[in-house]
């Protein structure tokens, strides 16, 4: 069972389109497509939202932290509502993957994203669920960090909210407990 969405990206404007908020931008998505809205929760260190899904309430948060320092915010929630690490899906940005590819793991280390490395250090356990955003790899000379704060392309966007569009209608077998169904579905295609 899942109960909080937790989407990783940058707050600010001048990062909203860029590849390292893939996750900010599928709860935007997700927001959107349910009508609901983010408030922002200081004692939470972010954005939260709430919409109904198959077994009832569902928390989306947008850590406002900063990458680097997400698992701030993440515990910070966990504690509050009693999450438990694996009723957490995080969405993050991807560099192995072309850009759209999305698969689903659970568990498992950081991969050099520091936003997962960070949130891995502040709940103390790796046993959460992660959807990863394929962003695809930056054309050779150019710097990972870089190419992760850079915008998306006007066309790649436009893809990736397609693919997130689609991805909704798993969100209710994810939040049920179908979590392997979904990957094995999703990573079939």
């Amino acid at each position: 069972m899942v109960k909080l969405l937790v989407g990783l990206g940058n707050p600010g404007q001048k990062y909203t389109k860029t590849r390292h908020n893939a996750g900010f931008l599928f709860l935007d998505e997700l927001v959107k497509e349910k009508g609901a809205a983010f408030s922002r929760q200081v004692r939470f260190f972010g954005d939260l939202a709430e919409i109904n899904m198959g077994l009832g309430k569902l928390y989306l948060l947008k850590p406002v932290t900063f990458m680097n320092r997400s698992g701030q915010s993440v515990s910070s929630v966990m504690k509050y509502y009693k999450i438990k690490p694996e009723e957490i899906l995080v969405i993050h940005d991807e560099l192995d993957f072309e850009v759209g590819v999305l698969k689903l793991k659970f568990g498992g280390g950081h991969g050099g994203h520091n936003g997962l490395r960070d949130i891995i250090a502040a709940v103390g356990v790796r046993d959460f669920k992660r959807l990863r955003v394929g962003i695809g790899r930056p054309k050779p000379g150019m710097q990972v960090v870089d190419y992760v704060l850079s915008d998306f392309s006007k066309n790649d966007l436009q893809y990736i909210k397609e693919i997130y569009s689609d991805f909704f209608n798993y969100l209710p077998l994810i939040q049920n407990g179908d979590f392997g169904l979904v990957m094995q579905k999703l990573h079939s295609t």
